[in-house]
This record gives structure tokens, sequence and C-alpha cells, in this order.
């Protein structure tokens, strides 16, 4: 260990070694601070979340289109046919489509990836939130109908349930993790553009 009271370099006392307990400038620039790491990370984690639901609910409307998926290939199984389960929208196929996105998302989490996130950012509002918002414009007369009057009639009903009120309680799930999703993409997107800018400038 060096001693205070040991040699020093000529022209000096000793007392000019301030300068040398500091991070050069450049470097700053390459370590971000601690509370952004920790905001990166933070974000990253909610987003997964969000990708994880999403898929949850693309599961449910997986199984919801089982009916129609057999139909299509000519399958006959009694117990499903006697649910009667309403024939799907085309905004169902195109949401169910858009919940694939959700791999690339997680791609682009796990490696840090900017133009693969844009493309999930775009992929969600195209084929995710823009259905969602479809779906809720062609059950908004039947939901509003059922809330406001109090024997309301020539609601399409699925198993003593009105339909639409089934589909709203989807809705407003889906576009909340669909609106938490764009909100935490684009913070990481913001940042990891920063980020790269940052390096650019060194």
């Amino acid at each position: 260990m060096a001693s205070r009271d040991g040699p020093v370099v000529s022209g000096t006392d000793g007392s000019d070694f301030v300068h040398r307990e500091t991070v050069a400038a450049h470097y700053q620039i390459s370590w971000p601070p601690k509370k952004i790491i920790t905001e990166l990370a933070l974000n990253k984690g909610r987003l997964r979340k969000c990708v994880f639901a999403h898929l949850l609910l693309a599961l449910l409307m997986l199984v919801k289109m089982v009916p129609d998926f057999l139909d299509r290939f000519d399958i006959f199984i009694l117990e499903i046919e006697e649910l009667e389960v309403p024939q799907p929208l085309k905004w169902e196929y195109i949401w169910l489509v858009g919940s694939l996105a959700s791999f690339l998302g997680l791609i682009a989490i796990r490696k840090n990836r900017v133009l693969l996130l844009q493309i999930y950012f775009g992929l969600i509002n195209l084929l995710s939130t823009v259905p969602i918002l479809l779906a809720a414009m062609i059950y908004f007369k039947d939901f509003w109908k059922y809330c406001t009057e109090e024997e309301p009639e020539g609601l399409q009903l699925w198993l003593g349930y009105p339909v639409s009120v089934l589909w709203y309680s989807f809705i407003m799930v889906a576009m909340q993790v669909h609106i938490f999703t764009l909100i935490f993409a684009w913070k990481l997107i913001l940042a990891w553009k920063n980020r790269g800018a940052a390096k650019k400038a060194q």
C-alpha cells in the first residue's frame, strides 16, 4: 500500500490527486447511470408480462374458435357441436394472427433489437389494437341495449349469456394489455435508440 508521506513526483506536492478520482467523459457515456439500467430492466420485465398476457388471451380465443376449425376440416365431435359456439367474425381471425407477433416481441426483448421491437410495435397496432376497436364498435349497440334496458330483446345469446357482454369483457382486458404493451415497447425503443446514439457519439 502506498504511503501518504512517501516520495512524490517532482513538481507536485501530491495534493493534485483529485483528477484521478473521476471517470473520463467517454466512459461515462458508455456506462449509463444505475437508474437508467434499472428502468430498462423494469420495462423489459413489464413488456414480457404483457406479451404473456396477450398469449393467454390468444389461447382463449383459439379455444373459442376450435368448433370453426373442426367444421373446416369436416371433423364432427358431438360434445363440441352441442355447445353451439357463435361463428367467428373476420376480426377474430385477424386478431388471432396478430397474436403471433408476440413471439417477435419476445425475441426483440431477449436480443435488445430496436428494429424487431419497432416491427412488433407496428404489428400490435395494426393486427391487435385495430381489430379490438372494431369489435368494440360491432358489439356496442347490443351492449348498450343490455346496459340501458330492463328487458332487452333481440340480443344474441350463448348459453343464456348475451354475446355482446361476453365480448366486451374480453375487449376490456385485451385493450388494457395492448395499451400497456405499446407504452412499454415505446419506452424501450426510445431508450435503445438513445443508447445507440450515445455509442455513435463516442
